[in-house]
């Protein structure tokens, strides 16, 4: 039987197979709330065949989005047009799905990746000063954040609950808290860009206190059903910043705390980041966490082929692998992996005429519960 379409429970939740869609920013929503793409693009997704979907990166507040058109979760028309989203959806897949809520800190007031690189001015309409840890800007294209006072982190662990509590409410099965790819958590965690000589900067110990804290925050007012993790990324690949062994500290904290899973991947804090992108190139970072934890490990990072993402399982190395790019380029990659590995799958009934002859047996004989 294969691994990869065996099920894995995260905390109260248990899905159909270890396959994850990582959350992936469109750059297409308006005033933070989602657009008719994100109901083309996610509910197509929805019908992949993946155990899990996370939406994209959500901002808690509106200074906390990467770029003006990404999705917000900060108030009442944002919640709502989310929630009928995920209404439609769910009309027609029963795929647990889940929302990453995020602050992007330093990194936040850019432009959309197809309109130009680098940073969008404070004084442009479109624009905004950003924070984060301490007064260093990301790199020369952006500009320098105002480092939050003590005011700001309580307001910052406020908006994560709020956030968390509208997530409860539009109806998401799991909430994925960002402290990867140098947005604002990531920020704290590391020295290269917290130089704080309060309670959140200098040690290791200090440093962890506002990811800890949020988690603690948002654990506390998700009702059991709901699965909580968090994504990280486990070095810097940078000298001098944070680094695996740090990571694997940050896991034990978690994972003691009752967190359900941690979802690891690597780098996007430091522009000196020198990462060799080969196939699998995150998945030792998620195997040495694996060795110190109980929760649930996904990898990340070039899991492109069936027997690759089966290998990672097989080996122990993580518990679920996610793939973003290759599920865009593939959204049906589930249907290739389960055909591929002599496994089957539930479709919505509406495809079941696709089965091609040469993998007759993919396609489970009823279509799953709750499908019209």
């Amino acid at each position: 039987m294969s691994l990869l379409f065996s099920p894995l429970r995260l905390g109260p939740l248990e899905l159909a197979n270890r396959i994850v869609i990582a959350p992936m920013c469109q750059y297409s929503a308006h005033d933070g709330c989602v657009s008719d793409w994100h109901h083309i693009h996610l509910g197509n997704l929805a019908l992949s065949g993946a155990g899990l979907l996370l939406l994209e990166a959500t901002a808690v507040e509106s200074r906390g989005r990467i770029s003006h058109a990404d999705l917000g979760l900060w108030n009442d028309d944002q919640e709502a047009a989310l929630a009928a989203m995920l209404a439609s959806i769910r009309r027609w897949s029963p795929m647990p799905l889940g929302i990453q809520l995020a602050h992007a800190g330093r990194k936040a007031s850019t432009h959309r990746p197809w309109e130009g690189k680098g940073a969008i001015p404070a004084d442009d309409p479109r624009g905004w000063t950003t924070v984060s840890a301490s007064a260093l800007a990301f790199d020369a294209d952006h500009g320098v954040p105002q480092a939050l006072d003590a005011g700001g982190i309580d307001a910052l662990v406020g908006d994560f609950v709020q956030a968390a509590h509208r997530a409860v409410r539009a109806g998401l099965d799991v909430v994925e808290i960002h402290a990867a790819h140098g947005y604002l958590l990531h920020q704290f965690l590391s020295p290269l860009s917290n130089r704080r000589e309060d309670g959140y900067g200098g040690s290791l110990e200090n440093r962890m206190r506002l990811v800890l804290r949020v988690f603690d925050a948002v654990r506390a007012v998700l009702p059991e059903r709901i699965a909580l993790g968090v994504r990280i990324s486990a070095t810097d690949r940078v000298e001098g910043g944070w680094d695996l062994g740090q990571s694997i500290a940050l896991a034990r904290a978690l994972d003691a705390r009752g967190c359900h899973y941690i979802h690891v991947s690597s780098g996007g804090l430091d522009p000196r980041q020198e990462i060799d992108a080969v196939p699998g190139y995150q998945v030792p970072f998620a195997e040495a966490i694996r060795r110190e934890v109980r929760m649930a490990v996904i990898a990340v990072g070039l899991i492109t082929r069936p027997r690759q993402a089966e290998a990672v399982l097989a080996e122990g190395r993580a518990d679920a692998v996610a793939l973003a790019r290759g599920m865009l380029y593939d959204p049906r990659w589930p249907w290739h992996a389960a055909a591929e590995l002599g496994a089957t799958l539930s479709p919505a009934p509406q495809y079941l005429r696709c089965e091609p002859a040469s993998a007759r047996g993919l396609f489970a004989p009823e279509p799953a519960p709750g499908r019209r």
